[in-house]
């Protein structure tokens, strides 16, 4: 069992934006044609329309815009108003997807909920807070090593004092936050030497960004995780999106938050 949800934007009480109705817009921004839209989301032309007409009477501007003659014979396109709206939705829709998969780490155990539901939601400047569950402590001086379980099959190894293993009387089983900052992370292309101590993780390169100096990187693990890395622009000529990577972290990088 696993707890889902799906995301609507409502107005005035009536259903106005959901992910069927983005991606109608989405089709005719590609296509130009509420027709050949329709077509491609397999819809009567007729049940488009209605959509349109229904999302352009809560919208406080017209969504689209008819284009009439001309050497391209005339079409349909969105207006800024709607792309400014399809954007919105996106973002709000990333963070519902964000606040479910919290949720989704009880899995059938509402008392385990109860519990994530009870955290004091972090607020730092780490791009990376990954929820996860301590597999184990192991005690070695004044520093214990934490192994992490991630969502999917991925694991995390933390050093932190001993001293704030008792303070924040962390336990086996508990529910915290692997908090990492962005420029932490290594991306590398090839799997390094297996005998260091640090994190390595598989995934498959998401998205570049790319900004002055400085590329980050999204690197979605195997197990599900997204990963954010922040780079120099010089590494950009070794990374494509789709490709195969790892990310190198190490366990000092890695702090615990609850």
């Amino acid at each position: 069992m696993k707890i889902d949800g799906r995301f609507w934007l409502t107005k005035e009480g009536q259903n106005f934006l959901g992910s069927g109705r983005i991606e109608l817009l989405e089709r005719i921004d590609q296509t130009g044609s509420i027709n050949a839209a329709a077509k491609e989301m397999k819809m009567s032309y007729k049940a488009a329309w209605e959509r349109i007409n229904g999302m352009n009477a809560l919208a406080d501007q017209p969504l689209i815009e008819r284009l009439t003659g001309g050497r391209g014979g005339g079409g349909t396109k969105l207006t800024l108003y709607a792309r400014e709206l399809i954007a919105t939705f996106k973002r709000f829709n990333e963070l519902h997807r964000q606040f479910i998969d919290r949720f989704s780490e009880a899995g059938n155990d509402p008392e385990r909920l109860a519990r994530i539901l009870s955290r004091t939601f972090l607020t730092t400047s780490a791009r990376n807070q990954l929820p996860a569950t301590l597999s184990s402590i192991k005690l070695n001086g004044l520093h214990s090593t934490l192994t992490l379980a991630l969502s999917g099959s991925d694991i995390l190894h933390s050093t932190i004092t001993a001293k704030s293993v008792e303070n924040m009387g962390l336990t086996v089983g508990c529910d915290l936050y692997a908090i990492i900052k962005s420029s932490d992370i290594k991306i590398l292309t090839t799997l390094p030497d297996s005998t260091s101590a640090d994190n390595i993780l598989c995934g498959t390169i998401e998205s570049l960004e790319s900004a002055g100096d400085n590329v980050e990187i999204a690197l979605r693990l195997n197990g599900g995780t997204l990963l954010i890395a922040l780079k120099k622009q010089d590494i950009l000529q070794n990374l494509q999106i789709g490709m195969i990577a790892y990310a190198i972290i190490s366990p000092l990088h890695i702090i615990i938050g609850l």
